[in-house]
């Protein structure tokens, strides 16, 4: 598959089979992070794989009740220290390469960011000098929703100037 139909295939997913993910799959999703650019290549942010049953369904309330957090095959919860400059922009960098890579694998992904950033960090052990930023659900679709309408280049993008739109 190449990077564009990747892009193009990639859907938030919010129906998951009841199916784990095997380790060798996961490695290769975590791999594809690992290699994602990073300021300085300081790389200041970590990853919770939670494939715990009973962890993932008690996620679910402090993840906007949001039933499919339980369902998924991994919940990952992303983590930044707070010290590093431009750490969030790092992590959201390798979560989207992992997006990428899960589409090529057969998985879907969906973006959390209605969460209790605090009461996961209780639930999961994380230090308080540490943030948590974003999470993702990755799983096996039970189904792929189809594409939305997108905005046109002109609608998004200018051309050297605010009051120019790109030819």
């Amino acid at each position: 598959m190449e990077v564009k139909e990747a892009i193009a295939a990639r859907r938030s997913i919010r129906k998951y089979l009841s199916k784990p993910i095997p380790d060798e799959i996961m490695a290769e999703l975590l791999e594809a992070m690992r290699l994602a650019p990073s300021a300085n290549n300081r790389q200041p942010w970590s990853v919770i794989v939670v494939t715990d049953e009973d962890m993932k369904r008690k996620l679910v309330p402090v993840s906007g009740g949001q039933r499919f957090v339980g369902e998924c095959s991994a919940y990952l919860v992303g983590v930044t220290d707070r010290s590093a400059p431009y750490s969030m922009m790092d992590l959201t960098m390798a979560l989207d390469h992992l997006t990428l890579r899960a589409v090529e694998l057969g998985l879907g992904t969906c973006w959390i960011g209605d969460f209790k950033p605090e009461e996961v960090k209780k639930m999961l052990g994380i230090p308080q000098d540490k943030d948590v930023p974003i999470c993702m659900t990755v799983g096996y679709p039970v189904q792929t929703p189809t594409a939305r309408r997108r905005k046109t280049l002109s609608e998004l993008f200018k051309n050297n100037a605010w009051s120019t739109p790109w030819p």
